[in-house]
């Protein structure tokens, strides 16, 4: 696999190309003549005009297919922003684009300089050159997100009140994002399950959730595969997990939580099944929940009907932050419980730990050792730092950052990181998605 530099090239096999951007972070794709223009609103692909001609969106993945493009195409910018709105780049982990051919081979893959103050970075490219196609890297950003877009590359930009991630043609929603996801938009209910789940939430003393049409798709595909299989389970039977079908529709989340259920006919069966079961009256009433998606469907064969209910709050800069506090907290009160001195957060082993994470999910490992060889010490000295002892604690699938202490706690070899003396400084780092819904990193130095 190529490891490319800005202004790297790499020429393309024939046929489709997957493009793959892991994180908090919209993609989104323009697609230009010669001219490097766009020939209208059919040549943006983004959140809520997910294909065109040869071009095709699915959460963090963008496929292309040189061949299949409009006439007159000749180049494919790929362009990512926050997922949460006027975020600056320089605030989230650095993205890694990678790049696959048809038969999921990996081809190149391309992290670019940290943004600082950009809210929309042009990754990288394909074009066309000769009877063939070159993938390119680019790494330009834009302080002036929209304005700096629109500008060159002549998109007819609808302006709104507040900051859209990228911008969008005159017939698309301007912020790129679902409009039944935005406040204030709520998805319709005709079913009556919001009604019951945000009743029962408002008895315990939560507050309520919305629909949120992401999650409705993911739960739609992985109940279908359940009836499909005749089997409740987190995975599909090619393998995918039902967290990474989150991921995949494009639903960036700090907490997720599941129902897989069969049996109920209605959604209110469903509702009232979850409150009489201890374990999943807690999934419903979690207060951490903001929005959820519910789906059915029937197994021709039995006719059972199975169901797949998600529950997720997205990840913003704010809340990741929070998160990574906490567990510095949670650690330090336990050094201080053993009388020793609580440690320092690191912004370079930060940024090591939550690059971690984040190749954990986008490359399906969980290891200490990432698939290119690197040691938690590499990936400290690649960051920037020059602490002289290094020490790793990973873990997936915790929830909090209360349960992944207490995990870390309850294992010999990570307590004698956290309660190792000679530390003195530390970085988390954490990512949603994968086969295990959650990758944590603590990394420690001296």
């Amino acid at each position: 696999m190529n490891e490319l530099v800005p202004g790297g090239n790499l020429p393309l096999p024939g046929g489709a190309l997957t493009l793959r951007v892991p994180g908090s972070f919209d993609v989104s794709a323009l697609i230009t003549d010669e001219s490097g223009k766009v020939g209208g609103d059919a040549d943006f692909v983004f959140y809520n005009q997910p294909t065109a001609p040869g071009a095709r969106l699915q959460g963090d993945t963008l496929t292309v297919d040189p061949a299949r493009l409009r006439t007159g195409a000749a180049r494919v910018t790929v362009v990512i922003s926050p997922a949460e709105p006027g975020t600056p780049l320089g605030r989230l982990p650095a993205p890694t684009l990678h790049a696959t051919d048809a038969g999921g081979r990996p081809l190149a893959r391309f992290t670019p300089p940290r943004p600082q103050r950009e809210t929309v970075l042009l990754l990288a490219e394909l074009y066309r050159r000769g009877p063939g196609w070159k993938l390119r890297a680019l790494g330009q950003g834009y302080a002036d997100g929209l304005a700096g877009i629109a500008r060159d590359f002549g998109v007819d930009v609808v302006e709104d009140a507040g900051p859209g991630p990228v911008p969008a043609p005159r017939s698309a929603s301007p912020t790129g994002r679902p409009a039944s996801s935005s406040p204030g938009s709520p998805a319709p209910d005709p079913t009556g399950f919001l009604t019951l789940v945000n009743s029962a939430r408002a008895n315990a003393g939560s507050p309520p959730v919305s629909l949120d049409p992401r999650l409705a798709s993911a739960a739609q595909g992985h109940a279908a595969d359940m009836a499909a299989a005749g089997r409740l389970s987190t995975e599909s039977r090619d393998g995918t997990s039902v967290y990474q079908r989150v991921s995949h529709a494009g639903y960036a989340y700090l907490t997720v939580g599941e129902h897989l259920v069969s049996g109920p006919r209605t959604p209110a069966e469903f509702v009232d099944y979850c409150l009489r079961t201890e374990q999943a009256r807690h999934t419903l009433l979690e207060r951490a929940f903001t929005h959820v998606g519910l789906a059915q469907a029937v197994d021709p064969r039995s006719g059972d009907v199975y169901w797949t209910a998600l529950w997720a709050t997205p990840i913003t800069t704010g809340n990741l932050a929070q998160t990574a506090a906490k567990v510095v907290e949670l650690t330090n009160a336990e050094r201080a419980r053993a009388g020793l001195p609580p440690l320092a957060v690191d912004p370079l082993l930060a940024a090591a730990a939550q690059a971690h994470s984040t190749d954990m999910v986008a490359r399906a490992f969980y290891s200490h050792t990432s698939p290119d060889g690197s040691q938690p010490w590499d990936r400290a000295a690649a960051a920037g730092s020059r602490r002289r002892t290094i020490g790793e604690n990973i873990a997936c699938g915790q929830r909090s950052a209360a349960e992944v202490v207490e995990g870390w706690m309850n294992s010999p070899g990570h307590r004698a990181n956290i309660l190792k003396p000679d530390f003195t400084h530390i970085g988390i780092g954490f990512a949603g998605g994968g086969q295990m819904g959650t990758y944590w990193t603590q990394l420690f130095g001296a």
